[in-house]
């Protein structure tokens, strides 16, 4: 089975194969089930959009990531993400405090929280490892719109350079986020 790509800003998955970040805020691209909260897929694609990217919704040290597209029609696949772990937050102070474990603003975490008027959000912690080289295909019309997860049949995945981030640190930063969201 091949991993599907989750869309995420350009930004955040620049931030995220860089090793700049290892944790993403997200309200979609996941699914409750009657028994519980589950990440649809635990390993996915990071597939770098630019719809929707909002320069005024990322802290000052992100900004530098900002880009028009440079290929456009052109899909470049930057990493493999694994999930390490995953918080559903229903509380806005909690979620709040993870504005300095992400690029989003704070501003930009409690629309999140509050959107569709449904008070809660999910934080999940990935493991990244580049692809070497960066997966180049062609965009077609059944990637594009406001979907986040994408299917990539037959796609032949090539090779995986080291995490962006040490495995302790990884670790290290479960314990310290498990600890903060209590």
């Amino acid at each position: 089975m091949y991993p599907p790509a989750l869309k995420e800003w350009d930004t955040q998955c620049q931030a995220l194969t860089s090793g700049r970040a290892a944790l993403i805020v997200r309200k979609g691209g996941i699914m409750e089930t009657h028994d519980g909260f589950e990440v649809e897929h635990s390993r996915f694609l990071l597939y770098p959009t630019f719809l929707h990217q909002n320069g005024a919704e990322l802290r000052p040290e992100f900004q530098s990531l900002l880009r028009p597209d440079p290929l456009p029609g052109t899909l470049t696949l930057p990493a493999l993400a694994e999930v390490v772990a995953v918080w559903k937050i229903e509380d806005l102070e909690r979620a709040l405090r993870l504005e300095p474990y992400q690029a989003l603003t704070a501003a930009a975490i409690e629309r999140r929280y509050a959107y569709r008027n449904r008070p809660w959000l999910h934080a999940m912690l990935l493991r990244v490892s580049p692809l070497a080289p960066p997966l180049r295909l062609t965009e077609t019309p059944e990637m594009l719109g406001c979907l986040s997860w994408v299917p990539l049949e037959g796609v032949t995945l090539p090779e995986l350079a080291p995490p962006s981030r040490p495995e302790a640190e990884v670790q290290a930063l479960h314990a310290e986020l498990s600890a903060l969201l209590r």
